[in-house]
């Protein structure tokens, strides 16, 4: 074999060669400097923490296994939070065939009035009065999503202006769907 022959050889060899480990030698460093955003799809702050509705001071049992959609109201009612209050029920509603499947609750400190009462509970919801355990680790105007067990999965926080409550009911929806598409309990 010709020395010409012998170089074009080894060249077509380390072509193949390359050819492979390159692309996995690229990934790797991507992988390692972050060049690109891990496939993130919640909407709403996910729970690092194990967090169980018994240290929020709920008892879990007069819920009967279903997932809660747990809105704080502000210690004052305004039109604001009336506005949120509706966006949340309105999320609520959306969900459609899995309403079934979700309890919605809201804590309140201060005591509601007796026509916001009767729209809470003509909408299905619940409401309960808040505690100083459940003060303290959630914020007003947050809503909590919490699984079956009694986990809290997700936390989501109410806008303060008026047009960003529509993207706040998508961002809530598409979060609870999610959740509810995968889950098997509840």
């Amino acid at each position: 074999m010709s020395e010409l022959n012998v170089q074009k050889s080894r060249r077509n060899l380390l072509l193949v060669i390359a050819v492979f480990v390159v692309p996995i030698v690229l990934a790797k460093f991507a992988l390692e400097q972050q060049w690109f955003n891990y496939g993130v799809t919640n909407k709403g702050q996910l729970e690092e923490q194990p967090l169980h509705v018994s240290s929020l001071g709920l008892n879990i049992d007069e819920f009967d296994k279903k997932w809660l959609m747990i809105y704080r109201l502000p210690t004052s009612c305004d039109k604001l939070c009336l506005q949120q209050m509706m966006s949340v029920n309105n999320t609520f509603i959306a969900l459609g065939k899995e309403t079934p499947r979700v309890t919605p609750i809201t804590i309140s400190g201060a005591a509601l009035d007796e026509s916001q009462q009767q729209q809470l509970t003509a909408k299905q919801w619940m409401s309960l009065s808040d505690n100083e355990q459940f003060q303290q680790q959630v914020e007003a105007a947050q809503l909590l999503i919490i699984d079956p067990l009694g986990n809290v999965v997700m936390r989501h926080t109410a806008p303060v202006q008026t047009e960003l409550l529509p993207p706040f009911g998508k961002a809530v929806l598409s979060d609870m769907k999610k959740l509810l598409k995968y889950s098997k309990i509840g």
